[in-house]
């Protein structure tokens, strides 16, 4: 199939002012453009090739082990420890010192002494240090309850609970997976010209989905230790249940603001994709075969998209209702007419809320690799590009430029203390970004600036003594307070995805709406909110392990298998 051009497109990508909402974002779902989606397709069409070189825990599971991957003519290795972590010591938070099982993505095949090198080192994580021989450090905590269930059921012969599994989802959860140069480990330039690291985060992927392998290993390790001869391994369709659980906070959330120009790069090849899909005249046969299977699998994946949050409860409860009336739609309906996929997304903008559109947005790529997958190419970013200001620009066309993005936030009652509720800053004790009470906590002076739209507005405002012919250099040598601000509308110009079009410190805000949307495009599934600031998330579930990977689907795993169930 060959790819459209723009102006070949019947449709055009949807408006950054629809799509940059919060509420939206928020609703996004994984797709065939997701970062993990990339690199177990990556993996299978370049028949990569893995082992284990070391593995040598005791019966308490601890000790060390190395995981390996052959990509692109590189070999990498994930180098993983095992700890006896006391349960007064499990902790998700960032200052935890330590945890069941710490991680390091090693660039080659460590050697011993490299092995003694990072066994000094990355258990301790921030009071370590890597080398450049490591491209990412991580950090994983058990979900005790799943894990002794685990244990136990294959120890005494039997296989885990199929509710208890999907209720969770995960053996472990990481708390961090930290690359581009964090303690030390080599900076996201000494790799990103390699064509498998080409892509955003494939490096954290990659740790990620050897992590999950190492997993269950070790699950089943511990099995044969306690259970001897009567233990048994996990049944395969259970074990692709698994995924790797992350908890994510508000560590995360100020990303899409602070990286505009790759935030931009990722929603533009998605709205891209879209565009291109509805644009379509007709449908074949073979293709709406696929979707309408992948339809029938979402819906499984929903039953089993286990949350407490209010908010996701609902949302989950709304989302699996409006897949059933999609597709009784689609059985009343079907999509043999013209322009079959423009119909059905305008029809679910009319009757169906904001999970299920972008549920259906993600889902009618899926029988279209060969018309969207060349955007993945197109969702990294140089930001050294846009660091430059315009200094020649007119004060008059910055003020314009001004007044057709941000009109809303000029809009905006910035005396409204409901408004201006909230700031951010960097809690010196737990050393995250955090969301505080501006009237109610005195946080102001070390406020971050995380809150564009307010300050364009006050921008524009000071704008507005000075003669449009005027320049911007003389304006901020004036104004060295705006420098920032300017800066962010001269880059949203050019990138007219970079800039969430809402209010990032109302009283109103809810911080997981930045965090689902960043993590749906690592390919996340299942987001539980622990609260508006923090979320678990599943990543790999349903996904083939590495001896599975050459003869199973490396592509549409995120979806349940409807066959394929153990009970």
């Amino acid at each position: 199939m060959a790819v459209q051009t723009e102006s070949e497109m019947k449709v055009a990508p949807r408006d950054p002012a629809q799509v940059m909402r919060l509420a939206r974002l928020g609703s996004f779902h994984q797709s065939r453009l997701s970062f993990m989606r990339q690199l177990t397709r990556r993996m299978q069409s370049e028949h990569c090739a893995f082992s284990r070189p070391k593995f040598a825990m005791d019966d308490a599971g601890v000790g060390h082990a190395v995981y390996s991957a052959e990509i692109g003519g590189r070999t990498y290795s994930l180098v993983a420890f095992a700890h006896d972590l006391p349960d007064a010591q499990r902790s998700d938070r960032v200052i935890a010192e330590a945890w069941d099982a710490t991680f390091t993505l090693f660039d080659g095949v460590p050697a011993d002494d490299d092995i003694d090198r990072l066994s000094r080192n990355v258990p301790v994580q921030e009071a370590g240090r890597v080398t450049a021989h490591e491209l990412t450090v991580s950090r994983a905590n058990r979900s005790v309850r799943l894990w002794n269930h685990v244990v136990d059921a294959l120890a005494a012969g039997q296989q885990p609970d199929a509710d208890q599994i999907d209720a969770v989802g995960y053996l472990m959860r990481t708390t961090a997976v930290y690359g581009s140069g964090k303690l030390g480990a080599a900076d996201r330039e000494q790799i990103a010209g390699r064509p498998e690291f080409e892509s955003p985060f494939q490096a954290e992927m990659l740790t990620v989905y050897l992590i999950r392998w190492f997993v269950r290993d070790l699950v089943q390790h511990m099995a044969r230790a306690k259970g001897g001869a009567e233990a048994v391994t996990l049944d395969p369709l259970l074990a692709r249940r698994l995924g790797i659980g992350n908890s994510t906070g508000l560590g995360m959330a100020p990303f899409l603001i602070n990286h505009p120009v790759l935030t931009n790069n990722w929603i533009a090849a998605r709205e891209n994709a879209i565009a291109r899909v509805r644009s379509l005249q007709r449908a074949e046969t073979s293709e709406l075969a696929l979707f309408e299977n992948l339809l029938a699998r979402s819906a499984i994946s929903v039953e089993r998209w286990s949350t407490s949050h209010p908010l996701q409860a609902g949302g989950v409860k709304q989302l699996d209702r409006d897949l059933q009336r999609l597709r009784d739609r689609i059985v009343d309906k079907p999509l043999t007419g013209s322009d079959p996929w423009n119909t059905i997304y305008l029809w679910t903008e009319e009757n169906l809320g904001l999970e299920a559109q972008e549920c259906l947005a993600s889902l009618m790529l899926e029988p279209y690799g060969a018309l969207v997958d060349d955007l993945c190419g197109c969702m990294s970013a140089d930001e050294t590009a846009f660091e430059r200001l315009r200094g020649d620009m007119k004060v008059s066309e910055l003020a314009a430029r001004i007044e057709e993005i941000y009109g809303w936030a000029l809009e905006t009652d910035w005396a409204d203390h409901g408004e201006i509720a909230r700031a951010w800053y960097v809690s010196a004790e737990k050393l995250e970004p955090r969301l505080g009470e501006r009237f109610e906590e005195p946080i102001e002076p070390y406020e971050q600036p995380l809150a564009p739209a307010r300050d364009i507005a006050r921008l524009h405002g000071d704008l507005a003594g000075w003669a449009g012919d005027e320049t911007v250099a003389a304006f901020v040598l004036r104004h060295p307070e705006h420098r920032h601000a300017v800066r962010r509308v001269q880059v949203v110009s050019r990138a007219p995805y970079a800039e969430i079009r809402d209010n990032t410190i109302s009283a109103e805000v809810l911080p997981i709406d930045m965090l689902r949307c960043k993590l749906s495009f690592f390919g996340a599934v299942h987001f539980d909110p622990r609260s508006d600031r923090w979320v678990r998330i599943c990543m790999f579930g349903n996904a083939p392990y590495p001896e599975e990977l050459a003869r199973g689907d490396a592509d549409t795993w995120p979806y349940p298998d409807i066959a394929a169930s153990p009970g």
